[in-house]
């Protein structure tokens, strides 16, 4: 993070760090960042975690903790940091927040069921505070992968799977961390605000849905 700050161009660029799980790390990262750049334009929840605990071979132990941690980091955590940056942005006359989620919100992730849910929650609530964050300027938009190149998928890419999760998409490939980058960027931009509520896809017409 700190090298890619260094080769940003521009003005202050600082790098911040927490726990999305801990509510209170997450208020603090808010206060910290509005603090330190003089208030908040844009949040971009990207952090998130896969784990696959397929229900006929988890405990009961094992299931609860999957659904736990999930929903801590895939779901409440978001939850947390748009309700700070929210608030904050309302101070400041408007603002932008860009959640990623997934394709599995839609077509289902029967291996890892929480993270699937966790995301298509968090779909839906990118959606109801669209609506409820309009009035004060604020625009709230979804980007939702398919598999992206990424450390998280690496294990994945790189097994026995990784030309079976390739041939998911007719191009024959993953996205790359920029593509979902060039995305996420385009709608926290300004340029397309009337976008607000909407889930755009960028998987590669892996999974479409009407």
């Amino acid at each position: 993070a700190e090298e890619a700050a260094r080769s940003l161009e521009g003005g202050t660029h600082g790098v911040f760090q927490a726990d999305v799980a801990d509510a209170g790390a997450a208020r603090s990262l808010v206060d910290n960042v509005a603090r330190e750049l003089g208030g908040l334009d844009i949040l971009v929840n990207n952090a998130g975690i896969y784990e696959p605990v397929p229900i006929a071979k988890a405990s009961y132990g094992e299931w609860r903790q999957h659904w736990e941690r999930n929903l801590a980091v895939n779901l409440l955590g978001p939850a947390n940091l748009m309700y700070c940056a929210a608030r904050c942005m309302m101070e400041g006359g408007g603002g932008r927040i860009v959640n990623v989620t997934s394709r599995g919100a839609f077509r289902g992730e029967p291996d890892a069921p929480a993270y699937g849910a966790a995301k298509a929650a968090l779909n839906s609530l990118g959606q109801s505070l669209a609506q409820a964050l309009a009035p004060y300027k604020i625009y709230v938009m979804t980007v939702a992968p398919g598999w992206v190149e990424t450390e998280m998928a690496a294990e994945y890419l790189r097994g026995p799977k990784g030309e079976e999760i390739r041939a998911q998409s007719p191009l024959k490939r993953v996205a790359t961390p920029e593509e979902i980058a060039e995305a996420v960027a385009f709608l926290a931009s300004g340029r397309c605000d009337f976008a607000t509520g909407c889930i755009l896809d960028v998987n590669g017409a892996s999974y479409l849905r009407s």
